[in-house]
């Protein structure tokens, strides 16, 4: 794990695209209490907004994830994450919608974050960023849909993961402002086992001398280490214990015997090692941090003294789709049914689909026809 991060040696020269600055004349009041103003804020748009600002559609993306859903990334240059969904004649139709995807707020890849300058110092922020909740990002693409493109009422909200915890959040707080939501292999809290993963990674990156209490630009280095092994250990996460064997097993890279050292024995390994370096080509390792922790505090249920109902009382006239898959022990179809009865009690019109897969929480991420259809037909249905 030797290699030099691209966002440690030269962030700066990262073509972002489409950059907006909101709340240029007022504060954003942060859940912590700290105000921010004049927040850029980066995002990719796919089709065409119509006349009446009626067939919006906002993309949340994932942990993560970034804005490119639909376009080829900048420091990768692979394809978009959602790709396969989103365009001319897909399941989310550009020709009829008008799809939005900002990258969240503590992101990496032009919104407001850790690396962003402070303008007191003109200094990166590092750890001096404010701590976020996921109640702060949707805070902020609220403002951003509203000034950036006068939209007063999305058509739908969609997201996986984290992002289906913003979806979920936009429905609690504004519903009066989406006509629908599609949260995926989410859930209205995380759970311990979630926030002690979280941790894990977290502790990885501090760990790294390169880290510098979070100063390491000013360093001009980068905790390569740190990161690559919180990454490791989270994409674990995302996948299944059936999917792991089918691909790797017990192989063993490149030779015919163990090594009997402390080198890359078995393909899962390699492919591990593969995952946390690549990684680090393109996200920060404080944005990271910063992302994860907005995670963890994130309770719908706690907000509303135990009541997940009460986080939807006002959400009844908001169309939901709940989609689930059957070996995320990630964001388990619990977590769902969760959120599906509280929806239930307040008497909102909800859908529900629990997908069979064998590839665990990245299922919402690899094209799934089953998984394609049940989208397909309730955007076509509202």
């Amino acid at each position: 794990m030797q290699k030099e991060s691209f966002f440690g040696k030269d962030y700066q020269k990262i073509k972002i695209g489409d950059v907006v600055n909101i709340a240029k004349d007022y504060p954003i009041v942060l859940s912590s209490g700290t105000e921010i103003k004049d927040v850029p804020i980066a995002y990719q748009t796919y089709g065409k907004l119509n006349k009446d600002k009626s067939n919006a559609i906002l993309i949340c993306h994932a942990l993560t994830g970034d804005q490119y859903a639909a376009s080829t990334h900048p420091v990768t240059k692979k394809k978009g994450w959602w790709k396969y969904l989103i365009g001319s004649g897909k399941v989310i139709d550009t020709d009829k919608y008008f799809i939005i995807c900002p990258n969240t707020l503590g992101g990496c890849m032009g919104t407001l974050g850790p690396k962003e300058p402070n303008p007191k110092t003109k200094k990166p922020y590092n750890t001096d960023f404010p701590v976020i909740t996921i109640g702060d990002m949707v805070k902020v693409q609220k403002h951003f849909i509203e000034e950036a493109f006068g939209i007063t009422k999305l058509h739908s909200v969609i997201g996986g993961s984290m992002g289906g915890m913003l979806v979920l959040e936009w429905a609690s707080k504004y519903p009066e402002l989406i006509k629908s939501a599609i949260p995926i292999a989410t859930a209205a809290r995380h759970t311990a086992q979630n926030i002690a993963f979280h941790e894990v990674g977290r502790q990885a990156i501090m760990a790294d001398q390169e880290w510098h209490k979070g100063d390491y630009i000013q360093k001009k280095t980068f905790p390569v280490k740190g990161l690559a092994v919180a990454r490791m250990a989270a994409h674990v996460t995302y996948l299944s214990e059936f999917a792991l064997a089918e691909k790797f097993g017990r192989n063993l890279q490149d030779k015919e015997k163990p090594s009997y050292k402390f080198d890359v024995d078995f393909q899962i390994e390699s492919y591990l090692h593969h995952q946390g370096i690549t990684f680090v080509d393109r996200f920060d390792a404080n944005s990271y941090l910063y992302i994860t922790r907005a995670m963890d505090y994130f309770d719908l249920a706690n907000e509303n003294k135990g009541d997940l109902a009460k986080a939807f009382q006002n959400s009844t006239d908001v169309k939901f789709c709940l989609i689930s898959f059957t070996d995320d022990w990630l964001f388990p179809t619990s977590e769902s049914k969760f959120v599906l009865n509280a929806l239930n009690y307040i008497g909102a019109e909800v859908s529900f689909a629990e997908i069979e897969s064998n590839r665990g929480h990245d299922s919402f991420l690899i094209e799934n026809e089953q998984f394609s259809n049940i989208l397909q037909g309730f955007l076509e249905g509202l």
